[in-house]
């Protein structure tokens, strides 16, 4: 295998801040193992005549180059296509989809251009690897520029049954586009299943299976990859002394008392409202946990501009508002709401300080956080992840206590299950979803999207 050539939305750090995501670290981890490059955009908005005008930074393996966005092409790919067309689609919310013509032709300009772009910077033996939603039709501009090499995609967010995806103006011809990859990976089963059930019923393709389709005498390969995170090094992420000092303070501040944490950026996807509105059904279904179980949540802002997130923090902050007015006491406050952003080793001291993990989105590709509040407990003491059945996770963390988000009154009672739950049950549900994360982790993951791209190509 010779190079490996990542494209993103994002590029890097290729350093560990504290604040990089599972992701950057996973990847950054598989880069170094081949050097390669790293390819994105850099965040930043330029004058049409410097647009396209790279960016480089190089370390001794890996080289990362960056584009500029002019504002059109940021206001119609990104803002546009990228976050009101395809994000509320793929997380099944036809009802927040905007369709506009513009919006796809900036998409597909912009993946045209990335890829010209990149195209100069290839090797005939560089493995290309190309991540999620804003890219799902690059691996097309490619080929139609005669790049042969293997191109592997990766899908972060969930893919929705077909007859939603039809919904899609298009949709035929975008997932057409994705044939180009030679192998097509997705969070869980269900996506991956998905996927093949749209090429199959709308584009004619065969099933061949174990994941392999063929579509006018083209073969591809669509599975599931979950992706992991590196969960022996987040468990000792608590032992850090910023963290160390966080779970005193917390410890110091609960007295006593038991805390569920949440931490979700501000998105619709995540069910913020839903969650709350669950908490508060459990200080009225369980009156014995009043002035003894907070909610803390975690949500830093994100995608601002759009009107759906507007919308969405006006309703938290009357959640927020109804619910502690009408239960907080004079020391104890039902939910405490902070839309800053921690580093990674601060958030793992608050997991661990927290009696229960509660991760219920609406819709999730995987959801990261529900793996890292396993990652972060105390193996004497753990505490108890409630999870959505429709976060990608659930899939392979059947032991926490599986949810559906839509629903309040399972919600509070998946929490008092959680709150009361024995030493010894929590134990063994957690010892068995640690070793699972420590087998699957973010390495045995990149590693075995390499070898089976590898395997396709042969």
């Amino acid at each position: 295998m010779g190079r490996l050539v990542v494209v993103s939305n994002r590029v890097g750090p290729l350093k560990d801040t504290g604040r990089a995501g599972g992701l950057a670290v996973a990847l950054v981890d598989a880069l170094t193992q081949t050097g390669g490059i790293w390819f994105g955009w850099s965040g930043d908005i330029s004058e049409e005549g410097t647009f396209g005008q790279l960016k480089t930074q190089k370390t001794r393996k890996i080289q990362m180059i960056q584009l500029d966005l002019t504002q059109a092409d940021y206001d119609d790919f990104y803002a546009g296509y990228a976050n009101r067309t395809l994000w509320p689609i793929l997380h099944y919310r036809l009802d927040l989809a905007v369709f506009d013509r513009r919006y796809e032709q900036g998409y597909r300009h912009v993946n045209d251009r990335f890829a010209t772009r990149l195209r100069p910077q290839l090797k005939d033996d560089d493995v290309i690897w190309v991540h999620d939603y804003h890219f799902l039709t690059f691996a097309a501009n490619l080929r139609a520029m005669d790049v042969n090499n293997p191109i592997a995609f990766f899908l972060h967010i969930p893919f929705p049954a077909p007859e939603v995806l039809a919904a899609l103006p298009n949709a035929g011809s975008i997932v057409r586009a994705m044939l180009a990859y030679d192998l097509i990976g997705f969070q869980t089963e269900r996506d991956a299943d998905n996927f093949r059930r749209f090429v199959v019923e709308e584009l004619g393709g065969n099933d061949l299976g174990e994941g392999r389709l063929d579509v006018d005498g083209r073969q591809v390969v669509a599975r599931a990859y979950p992706i992991g995170i590196d969960a022996e090094a987040f468990s000792k992420f608590p032992m850090a002394p910023d963290a160390r000092k966080n779970i005193s303070r917390l410890e110091r501040l609960l007295g006593g008392r038991q805390q569920i944490i949440g931490v979700d950026r501000i998105d619709y996807s995540k069910g913020l409202p839903e969650r709350f509105r669950a908490f508060e059904r459990l200080l009225e279904d369980y009156p014995e946990n009043r002035g003894r179980v907070a909610l803390m949540q975690v949500a830093p802002p994100s995608r601002a501009e759009l009107d759906a997130y507007i919308d969405i923090r006006r309703e938290l902050d009357e959640l927020i508002g109804h619910i502690n007015g009408r239960f907080a006491d004079l020391d104890w406050t039902p939910i405490r709401f902070m839309t800053r952003s921690f580093t990674r080793r601060v958030l793992a001291g608050i997991y661990r300080a927290s009696r229960v993990g509660l991760v219920t989105p609406l819709r999730d590709g995987m959801n990261l956080v529900a793996k890292e509040y396993i990652a972060a407990q105390r193996a004497e003491d753990p505490g108890v992840l409630v999870l959505s059945r429709f976060a990608g996770a659930a899939e392979g963390m059947k032991e926490a206590v599986i949810v559906n988000p839509h629903s309040a009154e399972e919600v509070a009672a998946g929490l008092q299950t959680a709150i009361t739950m024995p030493l010894e049950e929590r134990r063994d549900r957690w010892q068995i979803m640690f070793d699972r994360l420590c087998r699957e982790d973010a390495i045995a993951w990149s590693r075995s999207i390499m070898e089976d791209v590898a395997k396709v190509r042969r």
